[in-house]
């Protein structure tokens, strides 16, 4: 039977153990000899990403024991933490361990073998760090990105392609390890070696433009040493956003570019398939793929507008025949073995899970990270993707998720309570797939309106550019306008708007509450909140300059700059907040939570501030996600008036 209970009050089997259980996707597939292998999250094991191989007959192993946690932390995002191949005796994997940062290599079938060290310890800054590897077992060595700190500053840094021995003689001798490049560029990937070993690609960057600004494609001949000749750039600059390259088996170059306002994959300057769509995407991490060749031609593409796709593309015919399956988003990791392509794709019924395809009989299986209900999918939120209308009647996209439980209603006279989520970047998307977070607040009737907001990607380089030296403005107001055309169409309870977001979006959030009065309440994740200071040497290296971009060059607009803060405006906030913030973050630092805190010392606005331990930029620590869940639903029910049951009560101060 259908009972009806007030929106909040509703039972749940999704508690927020369950939810942070199922934190985090698959990611940076790949394969090694026949096998495909891939990183997975651990958020029960301390918040770890370990490696999994999937073995021939078909069972899922975990390669690297708890002790290790196979991550990046180059530009603090990281990107591809491993590479494999295999030998005669059995695989060799090469990974970074989070840890301490060091390159290892590892044969699993070596019997009694632990991981080695590739690579030495560095006393200064940051250290040495490495991502995007590729093995190069006939020259002995792995090809990858070295970020090395010159100093203890956060932009005290250089970053050059490197070769690191796999013989482990870099292991404690630095002067061992090769530099590929020079430091001319601020930023490069991983170099991809031509097939017949004669030419290595790349990209780079200055700042202050982002990647997804413009970035360069460069090539260099390989000389027969194994060094590289004078690089030549051959496509992209300052107004051109190239995200990938490639070479195809015919030694011929791939890339994105976003040249016509759409990132489209080209060959050797010429569009293989010309749409207004995306064929690549904001390069957060180095490593990240959208399309990969395979032997006979053919390219794997992640494509899409608005959402991504696994598709094959016949380059002659520039035509793309996408997969069959219940998958409506891909993730940007691709790996190719003859016909066999395996990726990682989700859909609003289905988490994240490694599928491989095989082109030459069009068959799709799910071969890792099987997505299992861990509850009735009747429980599941069902979301409807919509378009809304903004200031100056453009478009805001926008996936909403309303209240919805199998067994309970609310009275017919009462409307839902709804959160905004804006997503992080701000220079991403929201991805429409399962995420039992949301159905946390859903299937207790709560409603979730996740905005991609004006500056988000998947809609063309003019969607994203409006918000170039508008942060703080576009995004707040495609917010409230979503929040608020759903209150005036009679879907949302007006009076029980709240809006939550982590880093970008915390930075949204925090800006809605100092300049709207759209929201009863905010969540406000691992924010920025004082902008001049994280753009003067407050945050990493790689967006130490992003804020030229989104709010303009500080020298010239900073009234601007103190305008839009959400420091220096704390005593308009009126309406009761929640602060989460990890203790060792580097791009976000909890001082700026200290000084905002300390700006509404006396205001007497009921709030909460909860720091976390161990956690950085995103938490991925089971325990936490619990804690956060958890508070969040209750700052909602104490300001909107709800009974969930089973919530232990978060103590807002004054």
């Amino acid at each position: 039977m259908v009972r009806t209970l007030e929106y909040g009050a509703w039972p749940s089997p999704i508690d927020a153990s369950l939810a942070a259980a199922h934190d985090g996707q698959p990611e940076s597939v790949g394969f090694v000899g026949d096998e495909a292998w891939w990183i997975e999250p651990r958020p029960t094991e301390g918040g770890r990403r370990t490696l999994v191989r999937r073995t021939a007959d078909g069972r899922e192993e975990s390669v690297l024991p708890p002790s290790w946690n196979v991550r990046s932390r180059v530009m603090e995002y990281g990107g591809r933490p491993w590479a494999g191949a295999m030998r005669p005796g059995g695989p060799l994997v090469v990974f970074v361990n989070f840890a301490d940062q060091r390159l290892y290599a590892y044969e699993p079938a070596a019997p009694g073998a632990g991981p080695r060290p590739l690579t030495p310890l560095s006393p200064v800054g940051g250290g040495l760090r490495w991502v995007d590897p590729q093995v190069h077992a006939e020259r002995g060595e792995v090809w990858c990105v070295l970020e090395e700190f010159t100093g203890d500053g956060p932009t005290h840094v250089r970053r050059v392609a490197a070769a690191v021995p796999l013989d482990g003689s870099a292991a404690q001798d630095r002067d061992s390890v090769r530099e590929l490049t020079d430091a001319r560029h601020r930023f490069v990937t991983g170099p991809r070696l031509s097939p017949d070993g004669r030419r290595a690609v790349w990209l780079a960057w200055d700042h202050p433009r982002m990647p997804w600004d413009g970035t360069e494609l460069v090539v260099a001949e390989v000389r027969g040493e194994g060094t590289f000749g004078e690089p030549r750039t051959v496509a992209g600059g300052p107004d051109e956003s190239i995200a990938q390259a490639e070479w195809a088996s015919d030694g011929s170059l791939l890339y994105v570019s976003d040249r016509t306002g759409w990132w489209n994959l080209y060959r050797d300057d010429v569009p293989l398939c010309p749409r207004e769509e995306e064929f690549g995407g904001p390069l957060w991490k180095v490593g990240l793929r959208w399309f990969a060749p395979l032997e006979n031609g053919l390219i794997a593409v992640v494509h899409g507008r608005g959402a991504s796709r696994l598709g094959i593309l016949d380059p002659d015919r520039g035509e793309v025949v996408d997969t069959a399956g219940p998958w409506t988003e891909f993730a940007a990791t691709l790996a190719v073995h003859g016909s066999r392509i395996v990726a990682v794709g989700a859909g609003p019924r289905s988490a994240y899970e490694v599928v491989e395809l095989d082109c030459r009989t069009g068959r799709t299986r799910v071969i890792g990270a099987a997505h299992e209900d861990p509850v009735d999918p009747a429980h599941y939120p069902e979301p409807r993707i919509r378009t809304f209308t903004g200031p100056g009647g453009r478009e805001i996209h926008a996936h909403i998720h309303p209240p919805h439980h199998p067994d309970h209603v609310a009275p017919d006279h009462e409307l839902p309570p709804y959160v905004v989520w804006a997503h992080g970047g701000p220079t991403s998307r929201s991805p429409h797939v399962l995420d039992l977070e949301i159905a946390y607040f859903t299937s207790r009737g709560i409603g979730v309106a996740e905005v991609d907001y004006g500056g988000s990607t998947g809609y063309g380089r003019e969607y994203r550019n409006r918000l170039r030296e508008q942060w703080g403005v576009v995004d707040v107001e495609d917010c409230a306008a979503v929040a608020l055309t759903l209150a005036d169409e009679g879907t949302a309870d007006r009076d029980r708007l709240a809006v939550r977001g982590g880093s970008a979006g915390g930075w949204t959030t925090a800006v809605s509450l100092t300049t709207t009065d759209v929201y009863a309440c905010g969540t406000i994740l691992y924010p920025v909140l004082d902008p001049v200071s994280w753009g003067s040497g407050e945050t990493h290296d790689f967006e130490s300059r992003y804020l030229e971009t989104l709010v303009g060059p500080y020298a010239e607009v900073p009234a601007r700059y103190a305008e839009r803060s959400p420091l220096e405006h704390a005593d308009r906030i009126t309406a009761p907040f929640l602060l989460l913030q990890g203790l060792d973050d580097a791009i976000c630092p909890p001082a700026q939570c200290e000084r905002f805190l300390a700006r509404l010392a006396g205001r007497r606005i009921p709030h909460a501030y909860i720091a976390f331990e161990g956690e950085g930029h995103g938490f991925t620590r089971a325990e936490t996600m619990v804690r956060v869940l958890e508070a969040e639903l209750s700052l909602y029910a104490q300001v909107f008036g709800l009974n969930p049951p089973g919530i232990p009560t978060l103590e807002l101060t004054k």
